[in-house]
């Protein structure tokens, strides 16, 4: 682990999405999110297949009603941005359906911009 621990960045209703999953959900995600930010990953992360590396990665877990996901991406070193939390409703296997990747995909650009725009006002100072 580092000893700097980066900030978490929740992109739209990703942190809303979190907290009305049911609270040993919400603690498992959140502890492996802590395993993140200190620049590590937990043993219950894979890489979010369709976006080329390694920067996009899931969280998964399961329960009794189901299974759930919380995607981020480590690729800034500003933050780790937490881009999407969902239960996986796919009908087909493993894949992650559609929807949920469009959603994963509209975050992480939001997530380059506010980097860009961090990085430009840092270049002005």
């Amino acid at each position: 682990m580092t000893d700097q621990e980066k900030p978490l960045v929740w992109l739209g209703s990703s942190k809303k999405d979190l907290m009305a999953l049911p609270r040993e959900l919400r603690k498992f995600f959140g502890h492996a999110l802590d395993f993140a930010q200190c620049g590590d990953r937990h043993s219950a992360v894979k890489t979010l297949k369709g976006f080329g590396n390694a920067d996009v990665l899931e969280i998964i877990e399961d329960d009794s009603d189901g299974t759930y996901r919380a995607v981020y991406t480590v690729r800034f070193v500003e933050a780790v941005f937490v881009l999407h939390c969902f239960q996986k409703k796919s009908k087909r296997g493993i894949e992650t359906p559609k929807k949920d990747m469009d959603i994963i995909r509209d975050r992480l650009k939001q997530a380059e911009a506010q980097v860009k725009e961090l990085q430009h006002g840092k270049a002005r100072n």
